[in-house]
């Protein structure tokens, strides 16, 4: 089986990763791909939101299925444009993947679904919740327990998303999840969950970032019952609307003293959550994706009992920038010696040199057989990792919030 390859982030590094180890691949190419990917397959100079560029290059590869990574391409209808000319594609189309693009497209589908979600509330005033309503890599998000961070917030919100509209919600207090679930369509197949680490800075300080770390399983958190609640619903809703969900169903919970509710739905595999979670899926991914795209999503993956722990190493003015490039990265061998799985997320390869080029440079994962262990070999690997400027968080699954 041809597959193309959508993206070019650590997320998509890992989908490869695992792709790369089906028996009924043929060939694998990726656009615009990274230098980690170029590992696996052939990486191909198109942008991921360059809906034509893809199409073009997925019919003279005549791919047989495309898995689109990023959110920007499914929201921008990339997924559309590929089915159309009659290509399979694991990824939703434009209009389900308003269920990320739009805040308040989601909360409209929960209500009518009957999926329990923060409330939205007529007024911004603490202590609250603000939110862009459209697409932020990750950083739309504020939280706002004092009149000072609602200030803070609303000015941050709006230049996120400059006259676009803000979505006011109530405070949930308790511990969040990251529920996954493979969508054909019709039905949504439990892929498991993950504890992710969105703030900047150890003990959870700072700002809002795409996620710092990851870890996975998370303790007495039933991923089936969840699915079966949360996903299921809003995937027959979007089919009973004519926009059936074709792809990976992300929602991000709130686990409350009342019950989950949902804080948000991605329309995507999540990073770092994918880093963790794969490693930790029996069965083959590529026979998995391939038929959920077809319409016929079987349960065909299955969790293994292991946990794993992924560190995300960025450059030095992460979240505020994420355009680090030029430093050069040494030690990856040395990591990966340790039995860790390095995936790359903004790197390039210049003068035949490994060097930054992004924000979230490299995703760092071990895999053991309990969590502390895992937890211990991600940061050895990550001591053996160099480059100017390098910043991570100490604290990935130092207190397991599950």
């Amino acid at each position: 089986m041809k597959v193309l390859l959508v993206g070019s982030g650590a997320r998509e590094h890992a989908l490869a990763w695992r792709l790369a180890q089906s028996p009924t691949l043929s060939e694998l190419h990726a656009a615009p791909g990274n230098p980690g990917i170029a590992g696996l397959g052939r990486c191909h100079p198109v942008r991921a939101e360059d809906g034509d560029g893809l199409l073009g290059l997925a019919i003279t590869l005549a791919a047989d299925l495309a898995v689109i990574g990023p959110e920007q391409p499914l929201v921008a209808g990339v997924a559309d444009e590929l089915r159309h000319a009659g290509i399979a594609v694991f990824g939703p189309g434009a209009q389900a993947a308003r269920i990320e693009g739009s805040k308040t497209f989601a909360k409209e589908v929960m209500a009518a679904a009957g999926v329990p979600a923060a409330a939205a509330l007529p007024v911004a005033r603490a202590p609250c919740v603000i939110k862009a309503d459209g697409l932020a890599s990750g950083k739309g998000v504020f939280v706002c327990r004092t009149a000072e961070e609602l200030d803070a917030a609303l000015r941050g919100a709006a230049a996120l998303a400059p006259g676009g509209a803000l979505v006011i919600e109530e405070l949930l207090e308790g511990r969040e999840a990251s529920v996954f679930a493979l969508c054909d369509g019709s039905h949504a197949i439990p892929l498991g969950a993950a504890q992710d680490y969105k703030r900047a800075h150890d003990g959870d300080a700072g700002p809002n970032t795409g996620g710092m770390g990851a870890y996975s399983p998370v303790s007495s958190l039933d991923a089936e019952e969840l699915v079966a609640r949360i996903h299921q619903p809003v995937v027959d809703e979007l089919a009973r609307r004519g926009t059936p969900f074709v792809g990976c169903l992300f929602a991000g919970l709130m686990l409350t003293a009342d019950g989950p509710r949902v804080l948000e739905f991605n329309a995507r595999f999540g990073d770092p959550e994918t880093q963790v979670l794969l490693p930790r899926l029996d069965g083959d991914l590529l026979e998995a994706l391939a038929a959920a795209a077809r319409g016929r999503a079987g349960a065909g993956l299955r969790e293994n009992a292991d946990a794993s722990v992924t560190v995300v190493l960025t450059g030095p003015e992460y979240p505020a920038r994420s355009d680090y490039a030029g430093a050069a990265i040494e030690g990856l061998a040395d990591a990966e010696a340790t039995g860790a799985i390095v995936f790359h997320g903004g790197t390039a390869v210049r003068d035949g040199r490994l060097v930054t080029n992004g924000g979230r440079i490299l995703s760092v994962t071990a895999v053991a057989p309990e969590l502390e262990a895992a937890r211990r070999q991600a940061y050895e690997a990550v001591d053996k990792v160099r480059f100017d400027g390098v910043r991570f968080r100490t604290d990935i699954a130092a207190m397991s919030r599950g």
